[in-house]
């Protein structure tokens, strides 16, 4: 999933902001280097969320020309299963019970530092009544 990003020269050096996450916020010498920072800022900021157990903003619309940046497939992942559990209003031990699994182990979907393998979000996801859909763009 693509997030825009907004970067402005600020002084010497280039200010980035991610418009659709209002905490990821960086800088770098460069526009390039605001770019690149602007991934880890933005993946920093959805920990917030995650820690908060609020629902992250999806992306808004990338204009033509515009900078943005991706997050790896398995992040997404768990950022759909997180707004949906938030949204049907369920906690990790409901859905450790529909899963039939320890809670343990459903509470590290939500650890953005954890390496999930995206079929274990995928199998939560189908719990909740929900299924993953990827597309290439």
């Amino acid at each position: 999933m693509r997030y825009p990003v907004k970067i402005e020269q600020d002084g010497e050096g280039w200010f980035a902001s991610v418009p659709a996450i209002p905490e990821a916020l960086t800088s770098g010498p460069s526009a390039e280097a605001a770019l690149a920072m602007a991934k880890d800022a933005l993946i920093t900021s959805m920990d917030f969320y995650f820690e908060d157990g609020r629902p992250v903003p999806l992306p808004g619309d990338i204009a033509e020309g515009e900078y943005h940046v991706d997050l790896p497939a398995s992040m997404w992942a768990k950022v759909l299963l997180l707004n949906e559990m938030l949204a049907q209003q369920k906690r990790p031990t409901d859905l450790a019970r529909l899963l039939g699994a320890k809670l343990q182990d459903v509470q590290r979907l939500f650890d953005l530092a954890h390496p999930t393998k995206i079929d274990k979000v995928e199998q939560a996801l189908n719990a909740l009544g929900k299924h993953l859909v990827m597309a290439a763009s």
